[in-house]
């Protein structure tokens, strides 16, 4: 099917609508969101004399997905999966709260690497997922008022566009909460600035990438989904998919 032939439907069309791979795009999103912060958040890693948290390398994939997900299916359904996303986040922040307090057992003898790897610092998870909630919403709203003032053209301007102001919100939100009082002032500033840079540039890199995905599947689900007249409140109703 050529792009001259998906259907063109509004936001609450598409939100009534069941699209046969919109569930594995949220389930990826969902686990990369959560791998990212559980696996890549408590890792230094140094390359070519430049320190950074290892989760910046697939971190960003999240907002690439939150992008073909608006682009595709919707701001309803992108606003279905952060929600997803954001009470993963609440759980497995519990989980890993109550599984590290547990008592060891006497012959076990990892609980001092188990604190080191899933002892979540409150004041830090209370950060990421603020920043994870507004960052997501402002980029999903950002890609799907593009999408409509370009009337669907350049995938890209929207992608990059969407993470320039999607992560601004983020990294200002995250960095300051989570360590301001803790780094100096002028290291957090620092830090929240390069790792925006950073997380543009890589939405930058996996352009290509966006566009073969997007394209395969507008094709497979045969629609191009504009969000004219959609609701844009994060609280509002979600229809059901």
């Amino acid at each position: 099917m050529s792009d001259d032939n998906l259907k063109q439907i509004d936001g609450t069309a598409g939100a009534r609508r069941h699209f046969r791979y919109f569930d594995f795009v949220m389930a990826g999103f969902v686990a990369i969101l959560l791998l990212s912060n559980l696996i890549g958040a408590a890792k230094l890693s140094t390359v070519a004399g430049f320190t950074f948290g290892a989760g910046i390398l697939f971190f960003p994939v999240s907002y690439v997905l939150g992008d073909v997900l608006t682009e595709v299916y919707g701001y309803a359904h992108a606003r279905r999966c952060i929600w997803a996303g954001f009470v993963a986040m609440i759980f497995m922040a519990f989980m890993s709260y109550v599984v590290v307090a547990m008592p060891p057992a006497d012959s076990w003898d990892g609980q001092s690497a188990y604190e080191s790897v899933f002892g979540l610092v409150p004041r830090i998870v209370a950060a990421s997922m603020l920043a994870f909630w507004a960052g997501e919403f402002v980029n999903s709203f950002v890609m799907a008022k593009m999408k409509i003032w370009t009337k669907g053209r350049m995938l890209w301007s929207r992608t990059i566009g969407s993470t320039v102001f999607g992560q601004a919100v983020d990294s200002a939100i995250f960095y300051p909460v989570a360590f301001l009082g803790i780094w100096d002032t002028r290291d957090v500033l620092l830090v929240m600035v390069t790792n925006w840079a950073l997380k543009v540039a890589w939405e930058a890199v996996l352009t290509p990438a966006t566009y073969v995905v997007v394209g395969w599947l507008k094709r497979h689900e045969g629609v191009d989904v504009y969000d004219e007249g959609t609701d844009f409140s994060p609280f509002a109703k979600t229809d059901s998919v």
